[in-house]
């Protein structure tokens, strides 16, 4: 029976404070696991989305030692992630993006990736890569997607998701200007500050996009 969703830590923690150990062994899939994502990504393949199979995390086991988070990975697919209700424990890291005046960075994700392609998104996120710390992948992704270099970051909690993909979430505040020196990629073809007050969002800011922010901006300072 797969573990139910929710979250499984919850700081907030600094980077610093967040351990990535990484196993040797890589994740060795079922037989059918491995079919479902062999036909994911070939359906990503017709539909022309340039999202290509490889190496990603997976998360094993975590613990909490002395105010640190210590996550335990392994290496594992990339594409086991696509698979439908069950992404293997594939782990992944949302980078939620603050203006100095706490505004909120939201980006719609482009029509062609390969996960909730056309949906409002807050900050920036991606897949852990091999080798890294899920805190050092908020910091890459914000770069890689907008261009930008936080002031601060922190990380709030790790989560489970329904489908079974792990999330490490944290918050990432810009220098005063820094908003107005971004530079949107192609993985988003819209983006928007989104008022401080999460009462006074767009009518495109779903509920759990604010559910989820309206947590965040409960969380102290780490």
């Amino acid at each position: 029976m797969a573990p139910s969703p929710g979250i499984i830590a919850r700081g907030p923690w600094v980077p610093s404070a967040v351990e990535a150990r990484w196993l040797d062994d890589h994740y060795e899939p079922p037989a059918a696991a491995t079919a479902a994502a062999d036909a994911a990504i070939t359906a990503l393949a017709e539909r022309g989305s340039p999202s290509h199979d490889g190496l990603g995390a997976r998360f094993v086991s975590h613990r909490e030692v002395d105010g640190r988070l210590v996550i335990e990975m392994q290496p594992a697919r990339w594409g086991l992630r696509l698979v439908d209700g069950d992404a293997s424990q594939s782990m992944a890291a949302l980078c939620v993006t603050r203006a100095h005046d706490g505004r909120w960075l939201a980006g719609r994700r482009a029509a062609w990736l390969s996960t909730w392609a056309g949906r409002w998104a807050l900050g920036a996120g991606g897949a852990v890569d091999v080798g890294e710390s899920p805190a050092e992948t908020l910091t890459r992704e914000l770069m890689e997607e907008w261009q930008l270099t936080a002031d601060r970051v922190q990380v709030d909690a790790l989560v489970r998701l329904p489908h079974q993909m792990i999330m490490v979430v944290g918050q990432a505040w810009l220098p005063e200007g820094a908003d107005e020196q971004l530079v949107m990629d192609s993985e988003h073809d819209a983006y928007a500050w989104w008022p401080a007050s999460v009462d006074d969002w767009p009518p495109e800011a779903d509920e759990p996009l604010r559910r989820m922010a309206a947590l965040l901006a409960s969380a102290g300072p780490a």
